[in-house]
């Protein structure tokens, strides 16, 4: 049973495979429609929070740039969403309401938000994990259907030590999304990775300051036109076999294997968060029982659930066969996402190597990314690489353009880092599949 929600499911694999061989591979399109007509939308509880260290008021620009994104955030709230502002330090502080707790938004309290958000100042150090607790302690109250957080920081986290940033996400996992953002130079792309990563959100860099506005805008109106909360993928797998992994890989890679919950024996659910009208990619990875030429089997049945509620099902199969131009076969989109994985950890690699003076392993890393971020399509991925190096055309040689410890190098390396896991679809995998709907 659905309650007219448009959700559809879309397995893509190639189910042959050579005798005695398990692996079982397959991209899962989950694509939702928009609300049905005269539905009610999700309720949405919102807390915006904005650094306010002291490096916030360097350059003159940032604080204000940084106060007129708030605005902006605020100005797109849907009439009576929950909201309050946070101001972080090394504490986390009410700006509005006041007093703590969270308001309705009318125009009068939209006012009020806005006057408390030009009053704010840049003073103290940063210390993330306190922000989302307490993000965490407002949200608890309310009894919205959706609870997300804007997260704003110039600097890394500086005043708590990284186990106390991971106890606070694990606190808060499952208890909001956060969509963070870092502005400014002295923020770190891994930490706003695992922020995202941990509360099922997005990270990216915000490198021009005038664009912070129309991006915070941009972030509350998608939250706004959220359809269905808490959607999960509902995985059935045979008797005898093992779910290698489940990864969200389009908009952005994100391993959902630990996430799983069992229901029942060789049952299984794993979160997909909140959905507005959008589509995402998933690869799912079984090892099934082998079998011998000629025989086939279910490796897998998958389904979009909310609840017992059963949105869409599809299946994962396996046919083993002689053939062998047929078991060599790799789904195109297989091995779209698994290079664009790939380019994911070769990214990281090659930020790792650079930060311990590896200079010759980070170059390698590098140009393997650079080959990755080509092949699969991902253009804009291959020229900020590109930026990274420099080519001696006399010489041919090609040597980092600088070390660390250079401001505008150091920030290069971070946008690319903070970007490592979002995924480009292949091209033409939009048109072929606006085709079939």
């Amino acid at each position: 049973m659905t309650d007219g929600h448009d959700v559809l499911i879309e397995v893509d694999q190639n189910p042959y495979l050579a005798a005695g061989v398990r692996q079982v591979n397959a991209i899962v399109t989950v694509d939702v429609g928009g609300a049905p007509a005269g539905s009610r939308p999700p309720t949405v509880a919102q807390v915006l929070i904005i650094d306010g260290s002291a490096s916030m008021a360097y350059p003159h620009t940032k604080l204000p740039e940084a106060k007129r994104a708030l605005a902006a955030a605020i100005g797109a709230l849907r009439d009576d969403t929950a909201f309050a502002v946070v101001v972080g330090t090394h504490t986390a502080e009410p700006v509005y309401p006041a007093g703590g707790g969270m308001a309705a938004a009318t125009a009068r309290t939209r006012q009020e938000a806005l006057r408390a958000v030009d009053a704010l100042t840049a003073d103290g150090h940063t210390r993330i994990g306190r922000w989302l607790t307490f993000a965490a302690e407002l949200l608890a109250a309310q009894p919205a259907d959706i609870r997300h957080v804007v997260l704003l920081t110039d600097g890394r986290n500086t005043d708590e030590h990284q186990d106390e940033l991971r106890d606070a996400l694990r606190a808060c996992a499952g208890a909001f999304v956060c969509d963070c953002r870092g502005i400014g130079r002295d923020w770190k792309g891994e930490e706003l990775l695992m922020i995202a990563d941990a509360l099922n959100g997005s990270a990216d860099a915000v490198t021009d300051l005038h664009a912070l506005a129309g991006d915070f805008q941009a972030i509350t109106e998608k939250v706004m036109g959220k359809v269905l909360p808490d959607l999960a993928i509902r995985l059935w797998t045979p008797t005898g076999s093992k779910v290698r992994f489940v990864n969200q890989v389009h908009p952005r890679i994100l391993d959902l294997t630990d996430r799983r919950t069992d229901v029942e024996p060789r049952v299984g659910e794993y979160p997909l968060g909140t959905w507005g009208a959008e589509r995402r990619d998933y690869h799912v990875c079984v090892d099934v029982e082998p079998g011998d030429v000629g025989d086939e089997m279910l490796a897998g049945r998958i389904s979009v659930v909310r609840g017992d509620r059963v949105y869409a099902e599809e299946r994962i199969l396996a046919i083993w066969t002689a053939d062998e131009e047929r078991s060599t076969g790799v789904s195109e989109r297989v091995q779209h996402y698994t290079a664009q994985t790939e380019l994911a950890d070769e990214i990281q690699g090659f930020t790792v190597a650079r930060r311990e003076g590896d200079e010759a392993l980070a170059l390698a890393r590098l140009r393997r990314a650079v080959q990755l971020a080509d092949e699969s399509g991902d253009a804009a991925t291959a020229r900020s690489l590109e930026r990274l190096v420099d080519v001696d055309d006399e010489r041919g040689t090609v040597r980092l353009v600088r070390r660390p410890g250079d401001a505008d190098a150091d920030l290069a390396v971070e946008v690319v880092t903070v970007r490592r896991t979002q995924t480009v679809r292949e091209p033409g995998a939009a048109a072929r599949r606006d085709a079939g709907r």
